[in-house]
């Protein structure tokens, strides 16, 4: 196992990103009038997810590193809720909501390794 180095590192960052790269490919293709309404919030909350992931592994104590995490989860945990209501508006087909929404668990489960692994750390 390589010897972690960079936020880049992380696998939950990676998939992170993956998930980053998929709702701004999908957000693409919504009305214009939401702009400032779904498609801002759904970029807005992704790019969250990694930034929270990449301050928290820069901190040095459990606290600020798990504050940071649990952000990041948080921030999952909302894009989770406008993918339903970008489904249910139709605003997405059901493979891009199955894509993103699978995407967004795999973070969510990764993330929640990540905040348990801190734990033992400190």
């Amino acid at each position: 196992m390589e010897k972690i180095t960079s936020f880049t590192d992380l696998i939950v960052w990676q998939e992170g990103h993956r998930l980053v790269l998929m709702i701004y490919k999908i957000t693409r293709s919504f009305p214009r009038e939401e702009i400032f309404g779904l498609v801002s919030q759904m970029r807005r909350c992704t790019v969250s997810i990694t930034s929270n992931i990449a301050e928290g592994f820069s901190r040095r104590s459990y606290k600020e590193k798990v504050n940071f995490y649990l952000i990041a989860r948080g921030s999952i945990t909302e894009l989770q809720n406008q993918l339903l209501i970008a489904r249910d508006v139709g605003l997405m087909t059901p493979t891009q909501f199955q894509e993103s929404a699978n995407q967004s668990v795999i973070v969510h489960k990764l993330l929640n390794g990540l905040i348990r692994k801190s734990k033992t750390i400190d």
